[in-house]
């Protein structure tokens, strides 16, 4: 393998596709396919975006001009089947199971497929990198309260395991043997313990944890239960209301943390609440994570496009520096997080995984 091999990068999104080429772990070039809403909306199926998807990716590498042939193609990984974690060659079972998405549909599943086609033409491997779908949750984390519901792990796991890396690699010590706590903060929240490279808990990003700019995180029960059988919301409202419309939207009318620090400057004294509420739950879930793996903690990171305030950092740290040093490693870095997946493999790190 040469020493800075060629990778192309694709992170679907809902409204645009990532692609990215690193030479080595130096990205060259990378751009934000943007696909206007009107154009996605002549389409009826998540999967007839397929070919649409393909012909952007391909005018992107006709506009680079890359030099030479392309050593590796990694796609963001959905959600798929129950996984471990690593980078996994992408096949037709991964494929198929991508299509019919056996733990619900997701535009990442459409990574893996987006690879694997652009990977045939320059005659080189499709990967994928830690999916949605990774779970290694010890035993005991999968006790919710009740047997008729279990929790589950549905986390951030690409961004996840690749901030305990760079941790690592900044205190000279190898991530498959030490513990990290890792918060991924952005429009959804996961926070966990990373031991020995496998995340043996989280909080469910989607309905629990801290409450984020757009989502409630974990609310009092009694009170939601009678929310819900109060006849005034049908169930796709009280999804919203979860999902998309909780948290700081919910108290502020805005989701852009950004806006509510111009709030706070300008004096409003709800607003600071409102987001020094938001850190101080962030705060308490790390310090929860810590009791997992016994206080045992080298380091705590956050990442995340929420890790860019200054504000909030600073918020966070000073509940959370008596546990362990923090490191900030700002924005979502999946890009670099699948490229870096990549080369473990390329550069006999890890061994490639079958699906």
């Amino acid at each position: 393998m040469k020493e800075d091999p060629l990778i192309l990068v694709i992170n679907p999104g809902s409204t645009s596709t990532k692609v990215a080429l690193f030479a080595g772990r130096n990205k060259t070039t990378q751009e934000n396919i943007v696909h206007p809403k009107e154009e996605l909306a002549s389409f009826n199926s998540l999967w007839n975006q397929f070919d649409y998807r393909i012909a952007a990716i391909e005018h992107f590498l006709s506009r680079t001009k890359i030099q030479g042939t392309l050593d590796a193609v990694v796609g963001r990984g959905g959600i798929l089947k129950t996984l471990k974690r690593g980078t996994y060659l992408v096949n037709e079972d991964m494929i198929k199971d991508a299509r019919l998405g056996p733990r619900g549909m997701h535009v990442s599943n459409l990574g893996c497929a987006l690879a694997q086609v652009i990977a045939r033409k320059f005659h080189c491997n499709a990967y994928t990198v830690d999916p949605v779908s990774v779970d290694e949750f010890e035993p005991i984390a999968r006790f919710s309260g009740h047997p008729l519901m279990e929790r589950r792990s549905l986390s951030h796991s690409l961004n996840l395991r690749a901030a305990a890396f760079w941790a690592a690699e900044k205190l000279g010590i190898n991530a498959n043997q030490n513990n990290f706590i890792v918060a991924h903060l952005g429009s959804g929240i996961s926070i966990a313990p990373v031991h020995n490279g496998r995340v043996i808990d989280v909080n469910d990003a989607s309905s629990a944890g801290p409450f984020s700019p757009e989502r409630t995180g974990s609310l009092p029960l009694i009170p939601f239960i009678e929310l819900c059988f109060s006849g005034k919301h049908n169930k796709e409202q009280i999804i919203e209301m979860v999902m998309s419309s909780g948290g700081i939207m919910a108290y502020l009318g805005t989701n852009d943390v950004a806006k509510v620090e111009d709030m706070i400057n300008a004096g409003d004294e709800y607003a600071l609440n409102v987001f020094l509420a938001m850190t101080y739950q962030i705060a308490k879930e790390i310090g929860a994570m810590a009791t997992v793996v016994n206080g045992d903690v080298k380091a705590i990171v956050l990442t995340g496009g929420l890790a860019n305030s200054n504000r909030l950092v600073t918020e966070i740290t000073g509940r959370i520096m008596f546990i362990a040093p923090v490191f900030v490693f700002p924005g979502e870095m999946e890009m670099e997080a699948m490229a870096e997946g990549v080369l473990r493999v390329l550069f006999d790190q890890e061994t490639v995984k079958q699906y």
